[in-house]
């Protein structure tokens, strides 16, 4: 998958428009698409990574390697959001399947699957929220906002249950006793002041005019 994304770079130049590739559980990003041969300005493996939706933007994730990098994006549309989140948490699993064909690599592609279901959870709870204010408006239903938001809520309930039905299949297959994972309940509380104000980015990983 590749396309346009908005990457955070810093407080001086903000978000700023790159092209992404993701190939081969790699996630390269490029100045702009004319660039692509000249080299990528940063990659990540998403199989380390941490995929957070966040739930006040509903086109922002972020990509996350615990004590180490910080990646913050905003796609064009929620509906392209959905499709980097889909595509992404699908790069995950590849490589998860692979460790457990090899018969290692056990607990972390359990983790692996619970952080999906964490990120799914997340994405469900938000989209829930957004059927419900728009059947709800002041004005009377907003019947296009509900349409579209149903849609993203159908593929994202997909997502979430073969993600489920992964981290069943990984625990019967290894012979331990299933575990409820308790899910949790993101604050939906709308926060004007933080919707396009990201965390302090590590200067280190987020450089400046990447």
């Amino acid at each position: 998958m590749e396309g346009i994304l908005w990457k955070w770079t810093n407080y001086w130049n903000g978000w700023q428009t790159r092209w992404f590739v993701l190939e081969n559980g790699i996630l390269s990003y490029y100045k702009s698409q004319e660039e692509v041969n000249q080299g990528c300005k940063g990659s990540v493996k998403v199989s380390v990574c941490q995929i957070n939706v966040n739930n006040i933007d509903n086109t922002r994730l972020d990509l996350v390697i615990p004590g180490q990098q910080h990646m913050y994006l905003r796609a064009p549309s929620p509906q392209d959001r959905q499709k980097w989140l889909v595509a992404l948490g699908s790069a995950k699993a590849c490589v998860d399947s692979v460790l457990d064909l090899k018969g290692s690599g056990y607990e972390d592609s359990l983790t692996h699957k619970k952080s999906e279901l964490h990120l799914y959870c997340d994405l469900l709870m938000q989209q829930v929220h957004a059927v419900k204010s728009a059947a709800t408006s002041e004005g009377g239903p907003e019947i296009q906002e509900i349409e579209n938001a149903s849609s993203l809520l159908t593929a994202t309930c997909d997502t979430f249950i073969r993600t489920l039905e992964d981290i069943m299949k990984l625990t019967i297959n290894t012979g331990i006793n299933s575990t409820v994972y308790e899910m949790p309940v993101p604050n939906l509380a709308m926060t004007k002041n933080n919707l396009n104000k990201p965390k302090p980015v590590n200067r280190s990983l987020s450089q400046e005019n990447r």
